[in-house]
């Protein structure tokens, strides 16, 4: 298991502990019952929903990058790990679904049960049910191996799924609430079946109160990236046969950032980094040839096509924590690093590897990352092979005496560069893909 791996498993295990912690104390304080589960269940997929909203990424992202490289080294590189929070939403969802488990559990002894003491009716089980078969299919397409084979399937799955969950926790928490009211009105039973304090904490951005609270911010942190989802002109610029350059001008991003888009709204979606215009309104990402969908847009240009919520931080966005970075980029990888490169906030130096990128990336944007990089290593594997990516990258970091390297690779080379810098002392930073 690779060094990014381990810090997603890290924060998952964070996660866990916390609910063990919390189920321990339930059995030895006693008083298990299905409005308390039930609560403990949405507040695991609250926090698992948060985890994947563009706004809350980007708050997390903007305090940790926040950090001034003044700072000691043993600090920064912490700050840096921000980007491991998927492994918060694996975990919380994960904890989700077994909290939701217990609770079908006891909804059905209580409706089996009855009696006066309020309980959970036949309604709140079937619905309850119905929730978790959704939820637990949810989760065995997002395992890591299944996922990647069939990502798109993935996708849909997890977007369709996730929609149908949400409405039905409505009706869920509706028919809870209307089981354990006692002689208070649904209305004021809906309003005061949760703690504020509770709810401030979990949202942080809506002042709202009640158990409807989060699932009106849950719904919200859902529909607010579709809120924002619009068709907008795209100017192309053909680099070759295997890449094409877009241009947009609906709004401008920082660095570090990526953008969703999709040919159709409700079809698969695909995510780019952005590269800022300097002084300029808008921006412009790469596609290069990595499948059926980006293979279309290198061929058939769009001239328009969608975008979805907000430009998202990502990886790279940690950059200016660090004083001086080796920037390690495989092929297409160059995309998410030209940002980066071009921005120049701190000294980068750059080694890309990739067969003849003048040919598969043309020369004017060649051109335009060796403008920004002069000393940057461009390594042709087709004609030289491909090299040990761990040594040529340690050279790299004490020729050019950096504090820290950031990958943008595949999976297997991103986790084994990044091992082999930290197994070194070397702080290393990959994209992750099990979170």
């Amino acid at each position: 298991m690779s060094n990014t791996d381990d810090e997603v498993s890290n924060k998952r295990s964070v996660v866990f502990l916390t609910n063990i912690a919390v189920f321990i104390t339930l059995l030895v304080r006693g008083g298990v019952h299905a409005q308390r589960l039930g609560l403990i269940t949405l507040a695991n997929l609250f926090v698992a929903i948060l985890m994947r909203q563009d706004y809350i990424v980007n708050i997390f992202f903007s305090f940790f990058c926040a950090v001034p490289s003044s700072w000691p080294l043993a600090i920064r590189r912490v700050c840096a790990r921000v980007y491991h929070i998927g492994g918060l939403h694996s975990g919380c969802a994960t904890s989700g679904v077994v909290w939701l488990a217990w609770f079908c559990g006891q909804a059905t002894k209580e409706a089996v049960r009855g009696g006066d003491f309020p309980h959970a009716s036949v309604a709140t089980v079937a619905v309850s049910y119905s929730i978790l078969l959704l939820l637990f299919g949810m989760v065995i397409f997002a395992y890591p191996a299944l996922r990647t084979k069939r990502h798109d399937t993935f996708e849909r799955i997890h977007r369709y799924l996730g929609w149908m969950s949400i409405i039905l926790v409505w009706a869920q928490v509706v028919s809870l609430s209307n089981d354990y009211r006692g002689k208070l009105s649904l209305s004021r039973a809906l309003v005061h079946s949760a703690p504020v304090w509770m709810l401030l904490v979990m949202t942080g951005i809506y002042r709202l109160v009640g158990s409807k609270a989060p699932l009106i911010s849950l719904a919200v942190s859902i529909i607010l990236p579709w809120l924002r989802l619009r068709r907008v002109p795209v100017r192309a610029e053909v680099l070759s046969k295997h890449a094409v350059r877009l241009y947009f001008t609906h709004t401008t991003t920082k660095s570090g950032s990526f953008i969703r888009l999709a040919m159709h709204p409700l079809k698969d979606w695909h995510a780019f980094a952005t590269i800022p215009i300097p002084k300029e309104k808008g921006f412009s990402l790469v596609v290069s040839n990595a499948g059926n969908w980006t293979q279309s847009r290198i061929m058939d240009a769009p001239t328009h096509i969608w975008v979805r919520g907000a430009p998202c931080f990502g990886l790279l966005r940690i950059a200016p924590l660090f004083r001086r970075l080796v920037l390690v980029a495989t092929g297409s990888g160059i995309g998410p690093c030209a940002n980066t490169l071009f921005e120049q906030q701190i000294p980068i130096r750059l080694l890309w590897t990739s067969p003849d990128v003048r040919e598969t990336f043309g020369d004017k944007f060649v051109d335009e990352i060796l403008a920004a990089s002069p000393d940057a290593v461009i390594y042709n594997t087709r004609k030289h092979g491909k090299p040990d990516m761990v040594k040529l990258t340690m050279r790299l970091v004490k020729e050019f005496n950096a504090e820290a390297v950031c990958v943008i690779s595949n999976q297997k080379l991103t986790q084994k560069v990044v091992y082999g810098m930290m197994s070194r002392g070397i702080p290393a930073f990959g994209a992750i893909w099990d979170s």
